[in-house]
């Protein structure tokens, strides 16, 4: 009996410690400004995250002259976390949103962006190879921000 109990305490524990090697899915879905889903796949290249209200200007202000299609022909995503945004300043936000020539996924809950690692101060741009972040940038600057962009091959 004795022997059992202890075979059972270390099946169960070994269950718990493998459970915490799990790796983290790099796969979410998102809505956009429209309410159509998008689900991170293999083919993104970059994905942009705006946390706050400055960087979301900041993204708009890179990408203001640019074609509609811009940020898809490079296989770009941009999430902009609008968790803490207030509800009034969403019903607002939310549809003026809709005007943009580019696609906005909206992380509403922050459980997208909260995956990386970044600040409210920058835009976080995230490059990404089979789903997987293999390179970090962050970005302050609109002008820097559009020549980064511009550079990606088509």
């Amino acid at each position: 009996m004795k022997r059992l109990c202890i075979l059972l305490f270390s099946v169960v524990c070994s269950s718990a410690w493998a459970g915490g090697d799990a790796p983290v899915p790099t796969r979410w879905t998102l809505l956009d400004q429209f309410e159509k889903a998008y689900t991170l796949d293999d083919s993104a290249r970059v994905v942009l995250v705006a946390r706050s209200m400055s960087t979301a200007r900041l993204v708009n202000g890179a990408l203001e002259e640019k074609p509609e299609g811009f940020l898809d022909g490079r296989h770009v995503v941009y999430v902009a976390d609008i968790e803490k945004m207030p509800s009034l300043a969403k019903m607002v936000a939310v549809p003026a949103m809709r005007s943009a020539k580019y696609r906005i996924m909206l992380d509403q809950t922050g459980r997208v962006a909260s995956r990386y690692d970044g600040d409210r101060e920058t835009v976080q741009w995230l490059e990404l190879e089979d789903g997987k972040v293999i390179r970090e940038q962050r970005f302050s600057d609109a002008a820097a921000l559009q020549s980064a962009l511009d550079a990606l091959p088509q």
